[in-house]
């Protein structure tokens, strides 16, 4: 093969680099959904506004492309049987984050948000792989996961107890680890349906069908309940949720087999963490941890996340 038909490879420096880029997409995305869900009085409304947009993004490009169609052809012909229907409840937990953002995040914050949500899927994860759910089987709950789930716990604590302004509910507080654990669920069910139907296109066409439909119908509840929201806000940046959530969701897709798992997992948190402290620095919510909490805890869950995931070696004696 010839120098020129070789197939270029991505630099590594740039690739780690679209992998914080993917965290900092995800902070602002928080952001959005919760003031959407600010200015529209109902979180239901705008989860189900957000992920409905994505939806018909993710469906375009899966049908634009032909390894997407194969996937979705080949989920047609495995469901009910190589392919169960729980395998197709991931988007359940999607659904959950966004309806969280648009509930929370314009009171508490991007930041104590964050956290809570690094915490929970952090604790989640041990959990899960030790009951070997993911698609890699067992994996053995070691002293260094489990200190880093504690020490990314440990970051809710504190911005716990440097919040400021008004008190936080505690079902503010738990939402975001709820939200969290969720997502360690739906990592692994995404990974064992990927497996069968061989395409991530596909794989994330399942999540956001089941996520609008749940949201749909908690939006009718909603609506039902509370009545109908005044009017649609008219920036046009407050529906930039959805699409921004298929933007990352592709390039993970395509940066995984550059960076591997690790590097892409601990960039995304690198992002997630350092933009939601720069976001609430901006526009500091009503409640949440003040600034110097919210670093030092977002700092405390980072090491904890490291902890949790490198591959810590003993060194052997000559």
């Amino acid at each position: 093969m010839t120098e020129q038909n070789r197939p270029r490879t991505m630099p590594l420096g740039v690739a780690i680099a679209l992998t914080v880029f993917i965290g900092v997409l995800t902070a602002v995305q928080a952001r959005i959904n919760g003031q959407l869900g600010a200015a529209l009085g109902d979180g239901f409304v705008a989860a189900s506004i957000s992920f409905g947009s994505g939806l018909v993004l993710i469906v375009v490009l899966t049908l634009a492309t032909p390894s997407g169609r194969a996937g979705l052809v080949r989920l047609g012909r495995g469901v009910g049987g190589a392919i169960p229907f729980w395998m197709l409840l991931g988007g359940l937990a999607g659904a959950v984050t966004v309806a969280t953002q648009g509930l929370t995040v314009a009171t508490i914050g991007v930041a104590l948000f964050t956290v809570g949500l690094v915490a929970g899927q952090t604790a989640g994860g041990l959990v899960l792989d030790r009951a070997g759910y993911g698609p890699g089987g067992v994996v053995p709950v070691t002293l260094p996961r489990l200190v880093g789930g504690l020490l990314a716990i440990a970051g809710v604590v504190l911005c716990a107890l440097g919040q400021r302004g008004e008190p936080v509910v505690w079902w503010m507080l738990a939402l975001p680890l709820i939200a969290g654990v969720g997502i360690a669920w739906q990592q692994g069910t995404n990974g064992r349906l990927r497996q069968e139907v061989g395409s991530p296109l596909a794989t994330t066409v399942v999540n956001f069908t089941g996520g609008s439909i749940a949201l749909g119908i908690a939006a009718v509840v909603s609506v039902a309940v509370n009545g109908t929201p005044a009017a649609l806000p008219t920036e046009p940046w407050m529906y930039l949720g959805g699409p921004m959530g298929v933007v990352y969701i592709v390039i993970s897709a395509a940066l995984v087999r550059r960076t591997g798992v690790l590097l892409l997992g601990l960039g995304s948190v690198v992002g997630l963490l350092a933009a939601s402290i720069v976001l609430d620095a901006i526009a500091p919510p009503p409640s949440g941890p003040s600034l110097a909490a919210a670093t030092a805890a977002a700092i405390v869950a980072f090491i904890g996340v490291v902890i949790a995931v490198v591959p810590w070696r003993r060194r052997r004696r000559a």
